[in-house]
């Protein structure tokens, strides 16, 4: 019991420091008066995927070598499929529970060409990263797909923050996030303050990481669970908390651009940078479970990736095909299908 507790604990201090972390991320680009597309697909998306991030790292680094690598390879391959299905689920209810606001409704006011971007950068390098498994583990071909996925990221960052052509972008309003958390009562803090925050935040994740790591390998054994299994469910879901509940709020105020685009842009980072990650520091062999999860990450993407790519829009029915995937996965691991 106390090692569960103690699991909560590392959950509730590895959302607190990405929600802070998330809360310095926006304030920097609002700082640098950067648009609602480059603020939720890049810095809002990497700050809530850093715990993601971390998990798979603490894990690899100070976990044992067995259960570490299963912990980290299952945060890895879990954090995507977890905002791919379950997090787009979510974000299609909360449109259709805010019908009545919208006169559009069931468009979403979404700029399809920062969705469209996003989810094809998602698609080519997470197919990139998978085909990895396969092709062997000689360190030569690894560090080259790996160097490559960083390399194509920088370039995915670069062509947000220049606009990529998406017409009438704007500047985030102040009145879109929450007062900086360091110094609550400023309307315009000061950078150091702002990096003082993020840096904070940062250390908070890592100690929860590390904790959470720790007690995972220990609750794994006393249930004769995989780590792998384990880590897969329980990280993503704990560690993706922000990005759902940023989207939530964001598709209230009608922010639908900055609330999938938070979701996106955090895939397009998994897909390449955690990825990479994965690749250089395991053997990165992807069992059944993993290869499943990646398929329907896939189906559930690429449900959304055609209607925006014919239809040149996006509706919140499509997304609750996330859900759909997701139950299904759990239904299968508990019933011992894989």
């Amino acid at each position: 019991m106390l090692n569960w507790i103690l699991l909560l604990i590392a959950l509730g201090i590895i959302l607190l420091g990405a929600t802070v972390f998330t809360n310095g991320l926006e304030w920097f680009g609002k700082k640098m008066k950067l648009s609602d597309g480059a603020v939720g697909s890049i810095f809002a998306a990497v700050g809530t995927a850093l715990p993601e991030t971390l998990v798979p790292i603490v894990a690899i680094m100070f976990g044992t070598p067995e259960a570490g690598h299963k912990i980290g390879v299952g945060a890895i391959i879990g954090a995507p499929f977890m905002l791919g299905t379950l997090a787009l689920f979510i974000s299609g209810l909360a449109v259709i529970l805010n019908r009545k606001k919208r006169d559009d409704y069931p468009i979403m006011r979404v700029d399809t060409t920062v969705m469209r971007r996003d989810m094809e950068y998602f698609l080519i390098l997470y197919t990139i990263a998978i085909a990895a498994s396969f092709l062997g583990g000689h360190p030569v071909i690894k560090t080259f797909i790996a160097m490559s996925l960083i390399l194509a990221y920088g370039a995915y960052v670069l062509k947000t923050l220049k606009g990529g052509g998406e017409p009438e972008a704007h500047e985030i309003e102040e009145s879109e996030i929450d007062p900086c958390y360091f110094a609550p009562k400023s309307h315009d803090p000061k950078m150091f303050i702002i990096a003082s925050q993020v840096f904070s935040a940062l250390l908070l994740i890592v100690w929860g990481s590390y904790i959470f790591v720790e007690k995972v390998q220990i609750i794994s054994l006393q249930m004769g669970l995989s780590p792998f299994i384990l880590a897969m469910i329980i990280a993503p879901i704990a560690t993706e908390l922000p990005e759902k509940f940023n989207s939530v709020i964001w598709i209230g105020k009608g922010k639908d651009t900055l609330a999938i685009g938070n979701i996106t842009g955090a895939m397009v980072f998994q897909g390449s940078i955690i990825t990479a990650i994965g690749i250089m520091m395991t053997e990165w062999q992807l069992n059944t479970a993993a290869l499943l999860t990646v398929a329907l990450t896939f189906a559930s993407v690429g449900l959304a990736y055609l209607q925006i790519r014919i239809k040149n829009r996006l509706t919140p029915g499509t997304l609750l095909a996330g859900g759909v995937f997701y139950a299904a996965f759990l239904v299968l691991i508990f019933t011992g299908k894989i």
